[in-house]
């Protein structure tokens, strides 16, 4: 039973969808199923359900699904003490914009309960790099939000936040118990420079091309549409600051949290922390 065929089961198991898996993993779905075919014979045993309403663990799987995470656990520890004795336990983190969500919290406990001799080092970037200096290669790992360009990096989504309109509390549209995109069609929006990443611009902009002040951070999101009266779209549950509003929109698609790293072969720290990451924000939900 080797740990790359424990990640490869660990992947299935909490997508509960093979091509998800094999994307997340990076590797197509045949080579996948046959790897866990494979571990299926040799525990003995049959790991998951396969239906045509998709793909659930068995008792089996569930016993072997919390032994395996301890077991990767137990090995993303050694790796990380080894790096500690040979003097490389530093890990650079790019955190986006606003690092006040409480999960950021939750981690940096968790890694410290972790890895006590990690010395973590945190590049905070505003809200023209969504990907923290990845693509830069300024950061080994980023805790941030997508949709944002992947080339070259590995991108695994930990939360999905709903997103909002940002208005002013006296606005006519203030007191609507939700919006449509369309609702907003004429209003000047908050926007980011020009060279921004493509796709995050087209999200945050509703999809569409816009007119408006053009902001950096979140602090400055809140100030274009409190001065200026704009519109724009921002979290749900973010507090939107004294003066402002959040109406949910409907019809568009969560925000994703995510941690990214870029491609290849993972240092063990980027892998610990990785782990980790998934580990504290599956608690949460």
């Amino acid at each position: 039973m080797e740990l790359r065929t424990l990640r490869y089961f660990v992947a299935v198991a909490e997508e509960l969808h093979f091509g998800r898996a094999a994307a997340r993993l990076h590797m197509s779905q045949p080579p996948l199923s046959r790897a866990i075919q494979r571990l299926e014979g040799d525990v003995g045993a049959v790991l998951f359900e396969r239906s045509s309403a998709g793909v659930a663990l068995t008792p089996a799987g569930d016993v072997l699904l919390d032994e395996a995470r301890g077991l990767l656990d137990q090995a993303d520890r050694a790796r990380v003490l080894v790096a500690v004795a040979a003097g490389v336990a530093v890990l650079t983190v790019g955190l986006l914009g606003d690092s006040t969500d409480p999960d950021v919290v939750r981690l940096a406990d968790a890694c410290r309960l972790r890895h006590p001799d990690i010395e973590v080092r945190i590049r905070e970037t505003d809200l023209t790099d969504p990907t923290c200096g990845l693509h830069a290669g300024t950061v080994d790992v980023a805790l941030t939000r997508g949709p944002f360009d992947e080339t070259g990096l590995v991108v695994r989504e930990l939360r999905a936040d709903p997103v909002g309109a940002l208005l002013r509390v006296d606005d006519p549209l203030a007191r609507s118990g939700s919006l449509k995109p369309a609702d907003l069609v004429d209003r000047r929006w908050f926007r980011f420079p020009e060279g921004t990443d493509s796709r995050w611009q087209d999200f945050w902009s509703g999809g569409e091309a816009r007119e408006g002040p053009v902001v950096r951070a979140v602090e400055e999101c809140r100030q274009a549409v409190l001065w200026n009266g704009t519109v724009g779209m921002t979290l749900v549950d973010h507090p939107p600051g004294a003066g402002l509003t959040v109406v949910p929109l409907v019809g568009m698609p969560p925000s994703p949290v995510v941690v990214a790293w870029r491609g290849g072969e993972a240092s063990p720290l980027v892998e610990s922390f990785v782990r980790v990451a998934a580990a504290v924000y599956r608690g949460r939900r």
